[in-house]
């Protein structure tokens, strides 16, 4: 028996990032919830403003769907620490949304760092 999905439904999973994802912080290891995630908690190094223009739903790579996260340039570094994780988070609803692992970097609290474009893609099911 085959198995298929209409993008409406794999689009809608990404619409909620897309529509709900006001902050996108760098973390120095897993935050486990939104507090630790967020300006102030215990794995928070840095963070960004996101708004609904800064995702671009569309096919995936392999398949599926995917929404691409725009790059962040100029982000002031709050906290010393090596950033390891990225965070997308709800602010206005305290919901840690999104967690994903990043290439290693010593961030320096005063400085400025970028977070590059990056994917979450929905493969089709097989």
């Amino acid at each position: 028996m085959g198995k298929k999905v209409h993008d409406d439904v794999l689009d809608g999973a990404l619409s909620v990032l897309r529509t709900t994802v006001t902050r996108m912080t760098a973390c120095a290891g897993e935050p486990a919830s939104y507090a630790e995630a967020n300006v102030g908690g215990g794995k928070f190094l840095a963070d960004v403003t996101m708004s609904s223009s800064d995702f671009t739903i569309s096919d995936g790579d392999a398949s599926g769907r995917k929404v691409r996260t725009a790059q962040k340039t100029g982000v002031t570094i709050d906290h010393n620490g090596t950033v390891d994780h990225v965070a997308l988070l709800d602010t206005a609803n305290s919901k840690l949304l999104y967690v994903t692992t990043c290439a290693t970097q010593v961030l320096t609290a005063g400085n400025t760092m970028t977070f590059n474009a990056w994917d979450i893609e929905l493969a089709d099911p097989s």
